[in-house]
């Protein structure tokens, strides 16, 4: 810790110590105590920058059908081998993280938005809003996710917005409660009384006061909320029920494992997606477990 002079006035000093401990600093130091949440960190960087640059890094194009070279294994011209139309395999694992991860982070960010503003209306109107927004939430948790996106996909069609709003739709009531009871927590607070005092309306102390309140424990949802929707996505995306050929997505690369040939003889073809979906879920789930002792006020 850094040293204060002796020589320093005693305001100086007080407000010293109280710069040195803000909240920011405060949860900035527990987590990088958490050395698995760091180590996320960079991957995740990692792996986003392996997406941005995709093209230059793999040197293919993730399209480029060559049957002349299809399913052929590891080599220093195919890093990660061929599938079955010649298509380079690491080319398309760069490139669908694009995808997977942009469905993941989409579908979070519509949960967040959706569940703040839900969840900040009912705990500060209370009474009637308060009973249908919830009521709302158990309902469309009551309902299994995976069902619902089938039959959406069905009526719709298989397409990357439709599996967005779909997997957004169904996370946003884990967000709502959570917002809700900060809410509650907040409304009758003296600062909020005075506010409402001198005219402020309900959306103008929702967007100062309670959904800044909040924000920490939104962004560690925010992250569990990520990681679900990265692994929903590999999941429709594996049943066909999510993004759709010729595109590449770390769950349609992934429907090559259907074959028990494959699996035994080829595993080139499906432990390349499968080691990448696992690691990025579990990543976002230890930054989240990082943010959550960072927040935690009953941390030392």
């Amino acid at each position: 810790m850094t040293d204060i002079p002796a020589d320093l006035p005693a305001e100086s000093v007080a407000g010293a110590t109280v710069s040195a401990r803000t909240p920011w600093r405060t949860g900035l130091r527990r987590f990088r105590r958490h050395p698995l949440a760091l180590a996320s960190v960079v991957f995740l960087l990692l792996v986003i920058a392996a997406a941005v640059f995709a093209g230059a890094i793999s040197g293919h194009d993730p399209n480029a059908v060559d049957l002349l070279h299809a399913r052929e294994a590891p080599s220093v011209a195919h890093w990660l081998g061929t599938d079955p139309t010649g298509r380079d395999v690491f080319s398309r694992l760069l490139h669908a993280a694009r995808v997977s991860l942009g469905v993941g982070l989409a579908a979070a960010a519509l949960a967040v938005v959706l569940g703040s503003l839900l969840g900040s209306f009912a705990g500060l109107l209370g009474r009637w809003v308060d009973t249908v927004v919830m009521r709302l939430a158990d309902i469309f948790m009551s309902f299994p996710t995976l069902v619902v996106i089938v039959v959406v996909a069905g009526v719709l069609g298989p397409s990357v917005p439709t599996m967005i709003i779909a997997i957004g739709l169904f996370q946003w009531p884990v967000c709502g409660r959570i917002v809700r009871g900060v809410t509650l927590s907040l409304r009758e607070h003296e600062y909020l009384l005075a506010a409402r005092a001198a005219g402020a309306g309900s959306g103008w102390l929702m967007l100062r006061h309670i959904i800044p309140a909040a924000l920490p424990p939104i962004c560690v949802a925010a992250t569990f909320a990520t990681a679900q929707a990265i692994g929903m996505e590999a999941t429709f995306s594996f049943l066909g029920l999510g993004v759709q050929p010729p595109t590449a997505s770390w769950g349609n690369m992934l429907t090559d494992a259907q074959s028990l040939t494959v699996i035994a003889d080829q595993p080139w073809l499906w432990l390349s997606p499968g080691i990448a979906v696992a690691l990025t879920v579990l990543a976002v789930n230890f930054i989240g477990d990082g943010l959550r002792d960072a927040v935690d006020p009953r941390q030392s």
